[in-house]
């Protein structure tokens, strides 16, 4: 039996987690909704985990594995906004980072070259804040006395990360446009190898 579909299997179901969390969050069914982001945040370690371990990676799952994982946070953090929880500014930063990192992707895509993803070390820790103040803010609404101290903290430790990473994406990506912009124009195909 062929298992390599898992990890696509679990992306589909992280996406098919967010409306249902999104309407447990907004009836102050908080730990139903706390559960569920827990089983989409088990589920996208266990299907990049299963891709890398057993060479089950696909151009499907490059695409949908990180849209999935945008869906849930975008979902996720609006909805907090909706009730409160997190601040606006914040959002709108989480926000404004990911359409620039995605308009330029797409840019880049376009105008110079095919390219992977590459997140950055600096991105995934980025990410796993994001992630963890997501969960941090669940869990409190569930019912556990969390110090507020902290969970202002994460706030602004998120706010300082995505605008280091967002700096730091497009520098890296303009610099490989000029490289690329450069080897053309000396009568190359790209950047060198």
């Amino acid at each position: 039996m062929n298992l390599s579909f898992l990890p696509n299997l679990l992306t589909i179901g992280r996406m098919l987690v967010v409306p249902p969390m999104v309407w447990l969050l907004l009836i102050g069914e908080y730990q139903w909704a706390l559960a569920l982001a827990v089983f989409a945040g088990v589920s996208d370690l266990l299907d990049g985990w299963l891709a890398r371990r057993f060479g089950w990676q696909t151009r499907w799952g490059g695409v949908f594995d990180p849209l999935a994982d945008k869906l849930l946070m975008m979902a996720g953090y609006l909805t907090l906004g909706w009730l409160g929880e997190l601040p606006w500014w914040l959002i709108g930063m989480v926000v404004f980072r990911d359409l620039v990192i995605v308009v330029g992707g797409y840019i880049y895509y376009t105008r110079f070259e095919r390219f992977e993803a590459e997140p950055t070390q600096l991105s995934r820790f980025n990410t796993f804040c994001q992630v963890f103040l997501l969960w941090f803010v669940l869990v409190r609404l569930a019912g556990v006395s969390l110090p507020p101290e902290a969970q202002i903290g994460l706030v602004w430790l998120v706010g300082v990360l995505v605008v280091l990473t967002l700096v730091q994406y497009v520098w890296i990506w303009a610099g490989r446009a000029v490289e690329v912009s450069r080897s053309r124009r000396e009568g190359g195909d790209g950047p060198a190898s």
